[in-house]
């Protein structure tokens, strides 16, 4: 056991907030902190993984990113145009004809953002990814992000019952395992059908099963179209032990989302009602 003075020498890395580049989240006190688990819920097409990769790539820190929900080509792409800003459809023409090599070098230098696409990790295939890449680079990556969360196989999930105990006991592990390696893990999750259409702002309650109890940090996720191919992501944190929350999601921060460059830009400014 340690004293309070002796905590300030054991807390290492953890609790520090990672580089964001979502400052109406900041303002708000939604932060992405090591040692954490948060979780971002949305529906389906909303732009969970939009989030998330634009925290990697622009955040330029040290990324272990569990694709299952999206292919390696389809987030190649989409990194891609993120990271130099070109137009998606151009990159994926590029793509598709092998000539890619104008992209290498702005590739090459984020070596220290790893990928692993398989549809459907384990538990125990994510902690072998995370030993590799210490092994590897000496240190654990700071940001792990697990997309989805129920793509995750923690084992049978044969009722509502058992389905529920899964997500809540493959919460517990995803937040020790921010503990052990000051990690901050953000994980992407659905929310219930009266906002599968992703419309309106979205509860604490809107979140699938009770996955609530255990992450530091729930953000869910709405959209805003306004008719000419032009989208608003409304991001409201929902619960937030280090910062504001509304449990309604009726306060968030709003970012307009350029779908020729996949990047999120803040608008300014925060809403609440």
């Amino acid at each position: 056991m340690y004293s309070l003075s002796q905590s300030v020498r054991m807390k290492g890395a953890a609790g520090e907030p990672l580089p964001s580049p979502f400052k109406g989240l900041t303002k708000l006190g939604a932060e992405f902190r090591r040692g954490e688990l948060s979780v971002v819920a949305a529906a389906a097409g909303t732009g969970k993984s939009v989030l998330a990769l634009n925290l990697a790539i622009r955040s330029n820190c040290p990324t272990l990113y569990f694709s299952a929900d999206s292919t390696a080509a389809t987030q190649l792409i989409r990194a891609t145009a993120i990271l130099t800003g070109h137009d998606v459809t151009d990159i994926k023409e590029k793509l598709h004809a092998d000539n890619f090599i104008e992209y290498e070098a702005a590739l090459t230098e984020r070596w220290w953002q790893r990928f692993n696409y398989s549809a459907r990790p384990t538990p125990t295939e994510i902690e072998l990814h995370l030993r590799c890449y210490e092994e590897v680079f000496g240190v654990y990556p700071h940001l792990v992000v697990i997309d989805n969360i129920t793509n995750v196989d923690a084992g049978a999930a044969d009722s509502a019952e058992s389905y529920t105990f899964g997500l809540e006991g493959l919460s517990d592990y995803l937040s020790e395992m921010a503990r052990e390696t000051h990690a901050h893990v953000m994980a992407m999750h659905h929310v219930i059908g009266e906002y599968s259409d992703g419309l309106k702002p979205i509860p604490q309650s809107g979140v699938k099963g009770k996955i609530s109890r255990v992450p530091s940090l729930i953000l869910t996720i709405h959209k805003e179209i306004d008719g000419m191919d032009g989208r608003t992501l409304h991001i409201s944190p929902v619960k937030n032990r280090e910062g504001f929350e509304d449990s309604s999601g009726e306060t968030y921060a709003s970012y307009t989302f350029n779908t020729r460059n996949i990047r999120l830009e803040d608008l300014e400014p925060s809403h609440t009602f």
